[in-house]
């Protein structure tokens, strides 16, 4: 039988993490329409709907094994990635850039909007106060996570994409090379190396020196932001 306390947790993440992947890829494909490549729309890719964006494995799989690994501290997941075909866009070394920090920036914005959305959710009666306070709460987290997750400058992260638009090709074309194994180097620095290092007796957790640390401060500064510190 379930613990209620992990339905519970799971309530507070469905939410926030269906919101978070749906639009972060939605916003992929409709500023790539925009600049003249409407793949994605084709495809029905520029959509509000979850089941459009949702990844077995990313979406579900791996976000629930890590929730019930870590007792309901840690989730990550990912969502299938919106098509784009960069020779249709108008300009395509500029417009792969705005393409690739779309998706980081919805999230941006959709942190800011749960943070300011605290000073609605105070004023409920409880259970509902509670519930709201971590849907946002985790809104707020995951939004931050994705967006700085995200543009890490390996490709095929959204970072990398934008680490290739901005740097002369004669550089930028070595980070493409790495486009069909970059996956493996970021899955080996988040899982693999912290593992390797617990072996040594040595902190090699790139994941929070890279991602978790930043994702901390960027937090601060927007519960400031909003009169919440």
């Amino acid at each position: 039988m379930i613990p209620e306390d992990l339905i519970y947790t799971i309530s507070t993440w469905a939410l926030p993490v269906l919101l978070a992947v749906t639009l972060h890829e939605a916003a992929h494909g409709w500023v790539a329409m925009k600049l003249g490549d409407p793949t994605a729309k084709e495809l029905g890719r520029v959509s509000f709907n979850p089941l459009k964006h949702i990844d077995l494995v990313g979406t579900v799989i791996l976000p629930a094994l890590l929730m019930l690994a870590s007792g309901g501290r840690f989730m990550f997941g990912f969502a299938k990635p919106v098509p784009v075909n960069f020779s249709r866009l108008r300009r395509p070394k500029r417009d792969m850039i705005l393409v690739a920090a779309a998706g980081p920036g919805i999230n941006l914005l959709m942190a800011l909007v749960a943070a300011m959305a605290f000073h609605g959710v105070i004023l409920l009666d409880q259970p509902y106060r509670g519930w709201g306070i971590h849907n946002l709460a985790n809104a707020l987290w995951i939004n931050l996570l994705l967006a700085v997750f995200n543009m890490l400058p390996i490709p095929p992260l959204d970072g990398g994409r934008v680490a290739v638009g901005l740097l002369p090709w004669s550089i930028g074309q070595y980070l493409v090379r790495l486009e069909r194994v970059g996956i493996f180097i970021v899955l080996g620095g988040i899982f693999v190396l912290p593992w390797i290092g617990g072996m040594m007796g040595l902190e090699l957790n790139v994941f929070w020196w890279l991602v978790i640390s930043p994702v901390e401060h960027l937090q601060d500064a927007i519960l400031n932001i909003v009169g919440l510190r």
